[in-house]
């Protein structure tokens, strides 16, 4: 009898606690729904380069380069916004590469400031594709990067597009595919974008990306320059298949917009890159 009334009397105690609760997630209303994840840049906003530190780290600077063996370069994106082409031309750098698309949904804001700016100083330039191979397919992407900034004319001074395949900075670093499904989706977009402008495109990578999402795969090192990113005194190993690269990214934090590279050779040879 005593056990049955003390258990009755739980019960109600229960319930009273249950009918507050409700009652005070009805005055206060529904929980929020969670925030994204802090660390998720907004859309559009990659640039090359963004995932080496996190992924490769970085070394010491390399050594000073004698000009007339390697020339030096910048890119940029709109996360540098208007450039001081002038200073960096005044620095020596000789040649350009501008972020102009990503995916199919994005285009870059200060492209006709930095592509023009950069050409008017007197430098070689090109454009870049950011790409995300989980949002269309790779010959999508090319024809709206083509069509977007990344086009290519023979007249000595328009380097041919890159296509900047590394860590995806909004989720799985290979963007969900296989190793033999990102190789798929590359050829699509290089297949594609010489039929628009009758140029292999220049690749740029970090070699642990492309071993990690590609099982360094080593067929077009025949056809496409290699641009490649590491940021230490040595260019380190190079993706399988390319005996040297054309272009290295050696520091996110050089003069003016950070970005800095060296072509492998003179001003001739990045002119010689130009004409095709």
């Amino acid at each position: 009898m005593h056990v049955l009334r003390a258990r009755s009397a739980g019960a109600r105690s229960v319930a009273v606690g249950v009918a507050a609760t409700a009652a005070l997630v009805a005055t206060l209303g529904a929980a929020p729904a969670p925030s994204p994840s802090p660390s998720t840049p907004p859309p559009g906003s990659a640039h090359m380069g963004m995932g080496v530190i996190e992924h490769d780290g970085q070394g010491p600077l390399p050594p000073g380069a004698p000009r007339a063996v390697q020339t030096e370069g910048v890119d940029v994106s709109s996360h540098q916004g208007n450039v001081n082409w002038s200073a960096l031309w005044s620095s020596g750098v000789k040649w350009a590469y501008v972020k102009a698309t990503e995916g199919t949904s994005y285009k870059n804001p200060y492209f006709g400031q930095q592509y023009n700016g950069s050409y008017n100083v007197g430098m070689i330039r090109g454009a870049y594709h950011f790409a995300l191979p989980d949002n269309s397919s790779g010959a999508t992407q090319a024809n709206y990067f083509a069509s977007g900034g990344g086009g290519w004319s023979r007249d000595g001074r328009t380097l041919p597009g890159a296509l900047d395949i590394e860590w995806n900075p909004y989720g799985a670093q290979c963007y969900g595919k296989t190793q033999s499904q990102m190789v798929a989706w590359i050829r699509d977009f290089l297949t594609t974008y010489k039929a628009r402008t009758g140029r292999d495109a220049v690749i740029y990578t970090a070699t642990t990306w492309w071993k990690s999402c590609t099982g360094n795969y080593g067929g077009f090192g025949a056809s496409n320059p290699l641009w490649v990113a590491r940021y230490n005194s040595t260019v380190g190993e190079l993706p399988a298949g390319w005996g040297t690269y054309t272009m290295w990214q050696y520091t996110s934090s050089g003069p003016t917009v950070g970005d800095h590279n060296r072509f492998n050779g003179a001003l001739d040879r990045v002119k010689a890159l130009a004409n095709g």
